[in-house]
């Protein structure tokens, strides 16, 4: 990843899976990283085991407005400005609406979709100047709507929608904007997943051996960056579950139907 040496690269939600992978592979390919999260233990642990390496970490939640703005003028404090700005930070849900508590997609979707245009709208300035890259780590679900997971899929479409407005406004900047789209990752994501009473699902019902790592994924992310794609879905499956969704959108609904509830994808 030669593009990224003496770049400076903001990554939210660093603390564990793809993020923490981004992380790692940003400061071994040269590059000046700053990250978030919300957990101190598992960021003392990264910026331990990253001694003498350029890199800025600090407790943030990203649902919160005050945290984003801090965080994002502390990583151009310390580094001199941004290049690229990777909102990883997400969290997913395991409920059907009719169970879920509203606070469950409230806090989706502050952490999904609000997490990242706080910390866009602060860094954009410092991006621009340098005709850098912003990204939005989404999914499928942004492309296509999936039981249990409303607030997900919402927050995702949501993301998707600002990005490509963010890009038309941007179109003559030279400043780059993006989404991508990981398949089934093995990571956290689905251990923290929120069920209806907004309490962490603390495992996953996915056998995760074959799915691909979280290293995958970032180096898969950063070759993305590099070529400046305008999106990217990663796997074979997610990309034939949009095409059906956009041009046999019944016969989408009945699959993923059958997926989510044959897999016990749902949390009751």
């Amino acid at each position: 990843m030669e593009f990224l040496k003496n770049k400076v690269v903001v990554i939210t939600g660093g603390s564990d899976g793809i993020g923490k992978a981004l992380v790692e592979l940003a400061l071994n390919s040269g590059a000046k990283v700053a990250t978030c999260a919300r957990n101190h233990d598992k960021l003392y642990q990264l910026q331990t085991l990253y001694s003498g390496k350029p890199l800025h970490t600090e407790v943030s939640d990203v649902s919160k407005e005050d945290d984003c703005k801090r965080f994002i003028q502390h990583a151009i404090e310390n580094f001199g400005g941004i290049d690229i700005l990777i909102n990883n930070a997400g969290i997913s849900m395991r409920a059907e609406l009719k169970e879920a508590d509203p606070s469950v997609i409230r806090k989706v979707m502050g952490i999904n979709f609000f997490g990242m245009v706080y910390c866009t709208k602060y860094a954009l300035d410092s991006i621009v100047s340098r005709k850098g890259t912003i990204v939005g780590v989404s999914s499928v679900a942004g492309y296509r709507g999936l039981p249990g997971r409303t607030g997900y899929s919402a927050s995702k479409f949501a993301m998707q929608g600002f990005l490509e407005s963010l890009r038309t406004e941007l179109l003559q900047s030279g400043t780059h904007v993006m989404w991508v789209c990981p398949g089934f990752t093995a990571s956290n994501i689905r251990n923290a997943a929120l069920q209806k009473d907004g309490s962490s699902q603390g495992y996953s019902t996915l056998d995760e051996a074959g799915l691909m790592t979280a290293e995958q994924c970032a180096l898969i992310t950063y070759e993305a960056i590099g070529k400046r794609k305008r999106t990217l879905v990663y796997t074979f499956n997610d990309r034939r579950t949009i095409f059906l969704s956009k041009f046999f959108p019944g016969f989408a609904d009945k699959m993923a139907h059958k997926f989510f509830y044959k897999n016990n994808e749902l949390v009751k």
